[in-house]
This record gives structure tokens, C-alpha cells and sequence, in this order.
């Protein structure tokens, strides 16, 4: 399978300070789902040295950190000229704490236990005031289709097939994702938005019409394959 890129620049990088290595290991492996590029620090001195190395775009900083807490860590970003957005995570939930870490330079704030899909949320949101964003596919080739993701349109045997947007956007959401399940909750808060409340069957409605138009057998997939009691998968 052929792919190419509308961004034409650098995947986005996120740091993720967190001393508990499960959570930590956690949220590197969403974010890398998500195709972010994810770097690691269990600790607030390791922290500020991958901070001021690589550079990251965005940093997730657990306030309750050995050595250097999560508070001192963004204090020394802030007194150093850093700009880039922190997201500050804690097991603390009284405002004093929230006011404190916004005082100090941090961005955005969350109280653990969280939800994932919040937390993504939080980080796509702060990179987009930032200009970025999870790369996105411009076009793509697989079997005897060529799908061009900007302008709607599939060729087929080279016969050209329109796509509605919808359509468009859930097909690049799964070869973005090629080879992993999607979830239909996941295809709905990305396609549809957390906000909007379509059912769960209008994920299937619309992976029907995409078989019938990109499958040489719809009732035998080859591409869009069907991972039962979760959602789909991609197999290019």
C-alpha cells in the first residue's frame, strides 16, 4: 500500500513525564496510536533534560514526580523561555493545586483518573492553537484503488467513483490505522464528534457503502475487514 501526506512537515512530538510506568507506558502507547511521535521521563530532572533536547511539542507533566516535582519542572521551562504547551497531570483535585500549576505557566490541567479519550482531546486541542496536528493522508493506494482524501475521489480499474466527505474521512481514518482495530465509539467521537449523537449502527451504514465501492467482492472483504464486537480493521 501507497501512502503520502498532507503536511509535509514533522509528526508532532509529545513528552510524557510520568513516574508511574504503567500510566506512563499507557498514554505513550494512545498517543503512538494516535501517530504521535512520543518521548519518555519518569522523572522531573530527566524531564528537563529531554525537554530542552528534543524539543517537544507538547509536554504531559505529572505533578507528583521523584526529584523535581511536576510544579519546579514547569517553573524552570517557563523562567527559561519555553513556550511549548504543557498539559499538567495530578492526583490532586483541589482548586489551590489547579490555580498553582496555571500560575506557574501550565496550559491545560487534569485530575487523574481520567478518561483517555479526554486526555487525547486535551492534547490535540492544545497543539492545534500550536499549528499541529496528527499527520493526515493526502492519498492512498491499495489493490486496485487509488483514493485521493482531498478531493473526495476513488479510481477504480480507472473508472473514477465519487466519495461523499463522511465517506472520505472514515476510509483515511482507517488506513491511517492500518493493521489496528478501530473501534466504532472511536470512529464516532473522531468522524462525528464527542458532541454529536449518532447511533452506533451509522459506523456500519457507512463501512457498507465504502465496501460496495472499494471492494471487488463486498460480502468478502479483502480491505475493510470486520472485527466482530468491537469494530474494523484495515488490511490494505
Amino acid at each position: 500500500m501507497t501512502v503520502t501526506s498532507n503536511t509535509g512537515g514533522k509528526t508532532p512530538s509529545v513528552l510524557v513525564v510520568e513516574d508511574d510506568v504503567e500510566l506512563r507506558n499507557g498514554l505513550k502507547g494512545n498517543l503512538e496510536f494516535e501517530h504521535f511521535r512520543v518521548i519518555t521521563a519518569k522523572d522531573g530532572h530527566e524531564a528537563l533534560r529531554l525537554a530542552r533536547e528534543e524539543k517537544p511539542d507538547l509536554i504531559v507533566l505529572d505533578i507528583m514526580l521523584p526529584g523535581k516535582d511536576g510544579l519546579e519542572v514547569c517553573r524552570s521551562l517557563r523562567q527559561g523561555g519555553s513556550s511549548m504547551p504543557i498539559l499538567m497531570l495530578t492526583a490532586k483535585s483541589t482548586e489551590l493545586d489547579k490555580v498553582v500549576g496555571l500560575e506557574l505557566g501550565a496550559d491545560d490541567y487534569m485530575t487523574k483518573p481520567f478518561s483517555l479519550r479526554e486526555f487525547l482531546a486535551r492534547v490535540k486541542a492544545l497543539l492545534r492553537r500550536t499549528g499541529y496536528g496528527p499527520p493526515q493522508l493526502a492519498s492512498a493506494e491499495f489493490g486496485n484503488c487509488k483514493v485521493d482524501f482531498e478531493h473526495f475521489t476513488l479510481t477504480k480499474k480507472k473508472e473514477q467513483i465519487p466519495l461523499s466527505s463522511t465517506e472520505a474521512e472514515l476510509l483515511r481514518l482507517l488506513v491511517q490505522h492500518k493493521g489496528r482495530t478501530v473501534t466504532r465509539e472511536f470512529i464516532l467521537d473522531t468522524i462525528w464528534g464527542a458532541d454529536s449523537s449518532p447511533e452506533p449502527r451509522t459506523v456500519d451504514t457507512y463501512i457498507l457503502r465504502l465496501r460496495r465501492k472499494i471492494e471487488d467482492s463486498p460480502d468478502e472483504p479483502q480491505h475493510i475487514l470486520t472485527v466482530h464486537g468491537l469494530g474494523y480493521r484495515f488490511a490494505g
